[in-house]
C-alpha cells in the first residue's frame, strides 16, 4: 500500500561527481517494501511541480530509515541536491511491483545485471538475497571507473563483475560483450536474474533470458504520477501490442519477453 509521508533528510552526500547518496528518516519503513520498488519525491520548491521518481537503494527498518541514490539530471535534482539535513520532503510510496524472489531457496544463485543509475535499486535486492543465504553474482556496466560507485558495499556481498565502455576498468565493452564472453552458461547455472539500467542494457538481458522460467527486468521510466493515474509511463504488451500497460503501476519490474523495450 502506498501513502503520502513527510520524511526527514539525514544525511546528504555526494559520493562520486553528480552521484548523491540520501538517507530519508520516516514512518514508510513501516510498510512492506520489496526491493525494486520506489518512491516519488516532491522536490520543495514551487518551480518544480511534477514529483521525481527515485529506486530505494536500502532499507533500514531499525532507524526507520530508506537509503536512495540519484544522479543529478536537471534542476528539480540539482534543487534537491542542495536540501540541508533535516529538510522535511513529501513522499509518495512505495510504489510499483518489485522483484518476485519468493521461488528461490538458500543455496540456490542469482545473477544482478545492472548499469549507471539503475544499479541502486539493486543493491536492496542483493541485501535481501543473501540474507535469505542465496548466492549472488553481480554483473555490472559503466562509462568509465571513475563513475563507479557502492563498489565495496556490493562486494561485500558476493563477486562482481565489471564491464567498462573505454576499459579503465573491468571487461572492455558494454554489460551484453561481457553477458557473452563470461556467462554463456548463465541461463542453466542461475535460479534467477535481475536487471535494471539503460534501455541498451535490459535489451540484452531480454534476449539473452526471453526463456527463463525466473527472469526479470525493471524499465527505467520518467513516472509523473508513480500510481498510474497519468498515463505518461506506458510500454506495450509483447503478445499484444495494442495492449498498453503502466510501468509505474503495472511494472516497473516485468519478465523478460513480457513487454516491448
Amino acid at each position: 500500500m502506498s501513502l503520502e509521508y513527510l520524511l526527514t533528510i539525514t544525511k546528504q552526500t555526494e559520493i562520486i561527481p553528480g552521484i548523491y547518496e540520501l538517507c530519508l528518516y520516516g514512518d514508510i519503513t513501516q510498510q512492506p517494501i520489496k526491493p525494486g520498488q520506489f518512491v516519488d519525491i516532491k522536490i520543495p520548491d514551487d518551480a518544480h511541480l511534477l514529483r521525481r521518481p527515485f529506486g530505494i537503494a536500502h532499507v533500514d527498518r531499525q532507524n526507520k530509515t530508506i537509503t536512495l541514490l540519484y544522479r543529478v539530471v536537471g534542476k528539480g535534482t540539482a534543487y534537491l541536491s542542495r536540501c540541508p539535513l533535516k529538510t522535511e520532503l513529501s513522499v509518495l510510496g512505495p510504489l510499483g511491483n518489485g522483484y518476485p524472489s519468493d521461488h528461490l531457496m538458500p543455496g540456490q544463485n542469482a545473477l544482478i545485471i545492472g548499469g549507471g543509475t539503475g544499479i541502486p535499486p539493486l543493491y536492496e535486492l542483493s541485501r535481501q538475497l543473501v540474507a535469505k543465504n542465496i548466492n549472488v553474482h553481480h554483473v555490472f556496466g559503466f562509462a568509465n571507473q571513475a563513475a563507479i560507485f557502492y563498489e565495496a558495499p556490493f562486494r561485500a556481498l558476493g563477486p562482481v563483475s565489471y564491464a567498462t565502455n573505454d576499459g579503465s576498468y573491468g571487461y572492455h565493452g558494454h554489460v551484453g560483450l561481457l553477458l557473452d564472453a563470461q556467462f554463456a552458461d548463465a541461463v542453466s547455472h542461475y535460479d534467477a536474474v535481475y536487471a535494471c539500467g539503460p534501455k541498451g542494457l535490459l535489451m540484452a538481458v531480454d534476449s539473452r533470458f526471453s526463456k527463463h522460467p525466473h527472469a526479470y527486468i525493471s524499465l527505467e521510466e520518467r513516472m509523473a504520477c508513480g500510481i498510474g493515474a497519468c498515463y505518461a509511463c506506458v510500454t506495450k504488451l509483447r503478445r499484444n501490442p495494442d495492449i498498453q500497460l503502466k510501468i509505474c503501476d503495472d511494472g516497473p519490474v516485468f519478465k523478460t519477453n513480457e513487454v516491448l523495450i
